[in-house]
């Protein structure tokens, strides 16, 4: 077959200043929420706040004692207060002394516990 054959033509491509220097984009460093920004402390302090009010609402009653599945909705509540101040904690502290969260296993480690402390409030809610 007479096919014609392609002609390359090299070209004097300029050496990058800067070697280390990222590759253009965008790149997102503080997401909306995540653990170590005021986002992400301000949406602890709600959780905290809206699950100790839960709480306080489900301890009032007069016979929360005698239901066994409220006894443990209150105790995953409690769960969820120690979590939520504990990371928010955690938040203060980094914002404090300017401390990045953006660790691989402090991610995980947050998003594990938020996954266990979600799952278990599902498991013991009154509607499942």
């Amino acid at each position: 077959m007479f096919a014609s054959r392609p002609v390359v033509h090299p070209l004097e491509v300029a050496a990058p200043a800067d070697p280390v220097q990222p590759a253009p984009g965008v790149l997102m460093k503080d997401l909306p929420g995540m653990p170590g920004t005021p986002g992400g402390l301000g949406l602890r302090v709600l959780q905290l706040l809206f699950a100790a009010i839960s709480l306080a609402a489900m301890s009032s009653t007069v016979d929360f004692a005698s239901v066994s599945a409220f006894s443990y909705l209150i105790a995953t509540t409690i769960l969820q207060c120690v979590w939520s101040l504990t990371v928010a904690i955690v938040d203060i502290y980094a914002l404090l002394v300017k401390r990045c969260l953006r660790n691989r296993r402090a991610v995980a480690l947050f998003a594990i516990g938020d996954g266990i402390s979600s799952v278990e409030q599902f498991l013991n809610s009154p509607l499942s």
